[in-house]
């Protein structure tokens, strides 16, 4: 069925059970192969790409809202999810849904509350609906074209990011259980866009005292096999709340 016939199928019942003018949006970030990815959906019918999101439930939080929209979307339990921003300005939809009626529910102001989400890569299943045709992990690098502000909500959580990476658990919830130092460094380089000093950055980062040491290497390569560490959860958690004060 064609996207326009979905939407007007589906345009009664959203009036019915959603909060009007309310929206949500998500950007979810996950890291692998040592690239910052972003999840985004392909539209039906539709050159352009969105990031996920969705509509509040009448008797519904805004944050379980979230957790909700991004359960489908992933198929994982316990994001960390952070709001950051809201989206407001005049007709950000207008031009997408311009060629349908004006009683359209999709087709209404929304002003849309933005929040990024850090995952565990390995532990999301991608998940289409009936709204889309692919949903798929892209590096921030290789952003496909975006529909309406989908493109500069992304940009704002991508900074919102890059702000907080002192003060969230960010690393945590990105890397794997075990994860090697220059796995660790890598992350930290994407977002910041720039290049680390390794021994400056290994230096930092040992005296934080937040990593265990692990009694195990990561296999496979030509060079030596590095260390690998995990996160010590008490202590990040309690750097965290000073701030891991650095002028990376």
């Amino acid at each position: 069925m064609e996207l326009k016939k979905i939407l007007e199928d589906k345009s009664k019942e959203s009036w019915e059970i959603y909060l009007p003018n309310l929206s949500i949006d998500c950007v979810v970030f996950g890291f692998h192969d040592a690239t910052l990815k972003v999840l985004v959906l392909k539209m039906k019918d539709s050159l352009v790409w969105s990031l996920p999101g969705g509509y509040v439930l009448k008797e519904e939080s805004i944050n379980d809202a979230a957790s909700r929209i991004l359960k489908v979307r992933t198929g994982a339990d316990d994001i960390y999810l952070q709001q950051f921003r809201i989206f407001g300005n005049l007709n950000r939809s207008e031009d997408f849904f311009k060629d349908y009626p004006d009683t359209l529910w999709h087709k209404q102001r929304f002003v849309s509350i933005g929040f990024y989400a850090l995952v565990d890569f390995s532990k999301v299943i991608p998940k289409v609906d009936e709204l889309s045709t692919n949903c798929e992990w892209k590096s921030i690098e290789e952003l496909p074209e975006f529909m309406m502000d989908h493109r500069f909500i992304f940009d704002k959580a991508l900074a919102t990011l890059r702000k907080q990476l002192v003060h969230k658990p960010i690393g945590y919830n990105l890397l794997q259980e075990k994860f090697t130092m220059p796995e660790l460094q890598k992350l930290y380089e994407i977002i910041l866009g720039k290049k680390l000093n390794r021994g400056n950055f290994y230096r930092k980062m040992l005296r934080y005292d937040i990593l265990n040491k692990l009694d195990e290497t990561r296999k496979g390569g030509a060079h030596k096999a590095p260390d690998l560490y995990s996160f010590s959860i008490e202590k990040y958690r309690k750097a965290l709340k000073n701030g891991l004060n650095e002028n990376w």
